[in-house]
Protein backbone atom coordinates (compact mmCIF):
# COMPACT_ATOMS: atom_id res chain seq x y z
CA UNK A 1 0.00 0.00 0.00
CA UNK A 2 1.64 3.16 -1.12
CA UNK A 3 1.15 5.94 1.51
CA UNK A 4 2.22 9.59 0.96
CA UNK A 5 3.16 11.75 3.97
CA UNK A 6 0.03 13.79 3.61
CA UNK A 7 -2.02 10.15 3.91
CA UNK A 8 0.10 8.65 6.58
CA UNK A 9 -1.98 8.14 10.55
CA UNK A 10 -0.33 11.00 12.41
CA UNK A 11 -0.24 9.24 15.37
CA UNK A 12 -1.20 5.69 16.76
CA UNK A 13 -3.87 7.02 18.18
CA UNK A 14 -5.76 8.21 14.89
CA UNK A 15 -5.62 4.26 13.08
CA UNK A 16 -6.42 2.65 16.83
CA UNK A 17 -9.29 5.02 17.27
CA UNK A 18 -10.88 4.62 13.55
CA UNK A 19 -10.04 0.56 14.39
CA UNK A 20 -11.66 0.34 17.48
CA UNK A 21 -14.77 0.37 16.14
CA UNK A 22 -14.52 -2.07 12.98
CA UNK A 23 -14.05 -5.87 13.37
CA UNK A 24 -14.63 -7.02 9.75
CA UNK A 25 -11.76 -7.56 7.16
CA UNK A 26 -9.80 -9.75 5.12
CA UNK A 27 -7.22 -11.68 5.71
CA UNK A 28 -4.36 -12.61 3.32
CA UNK A 29 -1.97 -15.27 3.02
CA UNK A 30 0.80 -16.37 0.60
CA UNK A 31 -0.50 -19.04 -1.71
CA UNK A 32 1.05 -22.81 -1.18
CA UNK A 33 3.40 -23.96 -3.70
CA UNK A 34 3.74 -20.21 -5.79
CA UNK A 35 0.25 -20.17 -5.98
CA UNK A 36 -2.21 -16.96 -5.59
CA UNK A 37 -2.69 -15.54 -2.32
CA UNK A 38 -5.63 -16.97 -0.02
CA UNK A 39 -7.58 -14.17 1.05
CA UNK A 40 -10.49 -14.94 3.10
CA UNK A 41 -13.10 -11.98 4.43
CA UNK A 42 -14.09 -12.44 8.42
CA UNK A 43 -14.77 -10.86 11.39
CA UNK A 44 -12.32 -10.65 14.06
CA UNK A 45 -11.59 -9.38 17.66
CA UNK A 46 -8.30 -7.07 17.89
CA UNK A 47 -7.12 -6.31 20.96
CA UNK A 48 -6.06 -2.69 20.17
CA UNK A 49 -2.64 -3.58 20.89
CA UNK A 50 -0.33 -6.93 19.86
CA UNK A 51 -2.88 -9.74 19.41
CA UNK A 52 -6.35 -10.91 16.70
CA UNK A 53 -8.49 -13.50 17.25
CA UNK A 54 -10.69 -15.21 15.81
CA UNK A 55 -12.41 -18.66 14.06
CA UNK A 56 -12.41 -20.45 10.48
CA UNK A 57 -14.26 -23.85 9.39
CA UNK A 58 -11.65 -26.43 9.26
CA UNK A 59 -11.97 -27.02 5.56
CA UNK A 60 -11.24 -23.40 4.97
CA UNK A 61 -8.06 -23.19 2.45
CA UNK A 62 -6.77 -21.15 4.73
CA UNK A 63 -5.02 -23.19 7.22
CA UNK A 64 -2.96 -24.91 4.38
CA UNK A 65 -1.52 -21.36 3.38
CA UNK A 66 -0.65 -20.09 7.14
CA UNK A 67 0.96 -23.96 7.61
CA UNK A 68 3.25 -22.99 4.50
CA UNK A 69 4.13 -19.39 5.89
CA UNK A 70 2.84 -17.83 9.06
CA UNK A 71 3.00 -14.60 7.75
CA UNK A 72 -0.50 -12.94 7.18
CA UNK A 73 -1.96 -9.70 6.58
CA UNK A 74 -5.28 -8.46 8.02
CA UNK A 75 -6.55 -5.77 6.24
CA UNK A 76 -9.40 -3.27 6.81
CA UNK A 77 -10.67 -0.71 4.98
CA UNK A 78 -13.84 2.13 5.25
CA UNK A 79 -14.86 5.50 4.91
CA UNK A 80 -14.34 4.85 0.86
CA UNK A 81 -16.18 7.28 -1.78
CA UNK A 82 -15.14 8.10 -5.61
CA UNK A 83 -14.77 12.25 -5.99
CA UNK A 84 -14.99 13.31 -9.55
CA UNK A 85 -12.31 14.98 -10.65
CA UNK A 86 -14.35 18.37 -11.33
CA UNK A 87 -15.19 18.08 -7.24
CA UNK A 88 -11.38 19.14 -6.83
CA UNK A 89 -11.58 22.12 -8.81
CA UNK A 90 -14.47 23.62 -9.06
CA UNK A 91 -14.94 23.18 -12.37
CA UNK A 92 -16.87 19.67 -14.31
CA UNK A 93 -14.28 20.09 -17.34
CA UNK A 94 -10.91 19.79 -15.27
CA UNK A 95 -9.44 18.10 -12.82
CA UNK A 96 -8.31 13.95 -11.92
CA UNK A 97 -10.56 11.86 -9.98
CA UNK A 98 -9.59 10.41 -6.61
CA UNK A 99 -10.54 7.46 -4.18
CA UNK A 100 -11.53 8.59 -0.68
CA UNK A 101 -10.13 5.49 1.62
CA UNK A 102 -9.71 5.14 5.26
CA UNK A 103 -7.17 1.72 5.54
CA UNK A 104 -5.27 -0.03 7.97
CA UNK A 105 -3.11 -2.92 7.48
CA UNK A 106 -1.65 -5.03 10.63
CA UNK A 107 1.08 -7.71 9.67
CA UNK A 108 0.89 -10.68 11.67
CA UNK A 109 2.09 -14.19 12.49
CA UNK A 110 -0.22 -16.73 12.60
CA UNK A 111 -0.85 -19.14 15.53
CA UNK A 112 -3.45 -22.06 15.05
CA UNK A 113 -5.45 -23.11 17.82
CA UNK A 114 -6.64 -26.42 18.03
CA UNK A 115 -7.09 -27.40 21.21
CA UNK A 116 -10.87 -27.19 22.15
CA UNK A 117 -10.24 -25.44 25.51
CA UNK A 118 -8.16 -23.28 23.47
CA UNK A 119 -11.08 -22.74 20.97
CA UNK A 120 -13.68 -22.11 23.42
CA UNK A 121 -12.00 -19.38 24.25
CA UNK A 122 -11.67 -17.84 21.25
CA UNK A 123 -15.33 -18.22 20.74
CA UNK A 124 -16.10 -16.90 24.22
CA UNK A 125 -14.34 -13.51 23.48
CA UNK A 126 -15.79 -12.96 20.05
CA UNK A 127 -19.05 -13.68 21.59
CA UNK A 128 -18.50 -11.65 24.46
CA UNK A 129 -17.88 -8.65 21.94
CA UNK A 130 -20.35 -9.45 19.01
CA UNK A 131 -23.17 -10.56 21.41
CA UNK A 132 -22.43 -8.65 24.57
CA UNK A 133 -26.41 -9.03 25.59
CA UNK A 134 -25.04 -12.55 26.86
CA UNK A 135 -27.43 -14.24 24.66
CA UNK A 136 -25.36 -17.13 23.54
CA UNK A 137 -24.96 -19.64 26.24
CA UNK A 138 -22.28 -21.44 28.10
CA UNK A 139 -19.35 -21.55 25.70
CA UNK A 140 -17.13 -24.54 26.86
CA UNK A 141 -15.19 -27.06 25.67
CA UNK A 142 -17.15 -30.18 27.47
CA UNK A 143 -20.56 -28.46 27.78
CA UNK A 144 -22.86 -25.61 26.45
CA UNK A 145 -24.45 -25.44 22.62
CA UNK A 146 -21.09 -24.94 20.98
CA UNK A 147 -19.08 -27.88 22.31
CA UNK A 148 -20.05 -30.46 19.67
CA UNK A 149 -19.28 -27.57 17.33
CA UNK A 150 -15.77 -27.30 18.07
CA UNK A 151 -14.07 -30.09 15.85
CA UNK A 152 -15.34 -28.26 13.27
CA UNK A 153 -13.55 -25.16 13.43
CA UNK A 154 -9.81 -24.18 14.38
CA UNK A 155 -8.79 -21.08 15.95
CA UNK A 156 -6.21 -18.26 15.38
CA UNK A 157 -3.94 -16.09 17.57
CA UNK A 158 -2.47 -13.58 15.26
CA UNK A 159 0.25 -11.31 16.79
CA UNK A 160 0.78 -8.45 15.40
CA UNK A 161 4.14 -7.18 14.11
CA UNK A 162 3.63 -4.10 11.92
CA UNK A 163 1.13 -1.57 10.97
CA UNK A 164 0.52 0.35 8.01
CA UNK A 165 -2.46 2.87 8.32
CA UNK A 166 -3.26 5.73 5.46
CA UNK A 167 -5.84 8.18 5.61
CA UNK A 168 -6.55 9.70 1.57
CA UNK A 169 -8.89 12.57 1.72
CA UNK A 170 -6.85 15.12 -0.19
CA UNK A 171 -4.95 16.13 2.42
CA UNK A 172 -2.49 18.67 0.30
CA UNK A 173 -5.91 20.93 -0.97
CA UNK A 174 -6.56 23.73 -0.13
CA UNK A 175 -9.34 24.36 2.43
CA UNK A 176 -11.52 25.99 0.41
CA UNK A 177 -11.18 22.86 -1.92
CA UNK A 178 -11.89 20.28 0.86
CA UNK A 179 -15.13 22.48 1.93
CA UNK A 180 -16.32 21.92 -1.29
CA UNK A 181 -15.93 18.67 -1.71
CA UNK A 182 -17.42 17.41 1.71
CA UNK A 183 -20.23 19.70 0.41
CA UNK A 184 -20.66 17.39 -2.72
CA UNK A 185 -20.38 14.52 -0.81
CA UNK A 186 -23.25 15.77 1.72
CA UNK A 187 -25.23 16.72 -1.29
CA UNK A 188 -24.82 13.26 -3.55
CA UNK A 189 -25.35 11.33 -0.28
CA UNK A 190 -24.49 7.78 -1.93
CA UNK A 191 -23.16 4.75 0.44
CA UNK A 192 -19.74 5.46 1.94
CA UNK A 193 -20.07 9.58 1.62
CA UNK A 194 -21.35 10.54 4.86
CA UNK A 195 -18.18 8.27 6.35
CA UNK A 196 -15.81 9.68 3.96
CA UNK A 197 -16.90 13.09 4.35
CA UNK A 198 -16.44 12.93 8.66
CA UNK A 199 -12.68 11.52 7.84
CA UNK A 200 -12.42 14.14 5.75
CA UNK A 201 -13.38 16.90 7.94
CA UNK A 202 -11.89 15.46 10.62
CA UNK A 203 -8.56 15.26 9.19
CA UNK A 204 -8.99 19.19 8.33
CA UNK A 205 -9.34 20.02 11.79
CA UNK A 206 -6.07 18.31 12.51
CA UNK A 207 -8.15 15.55 14.52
Amino acid sequence: MLIHPWDAARDDDEWRTWLATRDFGQIAANGPDGGPPVVVPTHFLYDGAAEVLLHLARPNPLWTAIEADPVVLLTVHDDYAYIPGGWRTGSPETGVPTSYYASVQLTCRAEIVDDAEGKAEILRRQLAHFQPDGAHGVVAAGEGPYHRQLPGLRGLRLAVTEVRAKFKYDGRRTVEDLERIAGMLAERGRPGDAGAREQQLRRMAGK
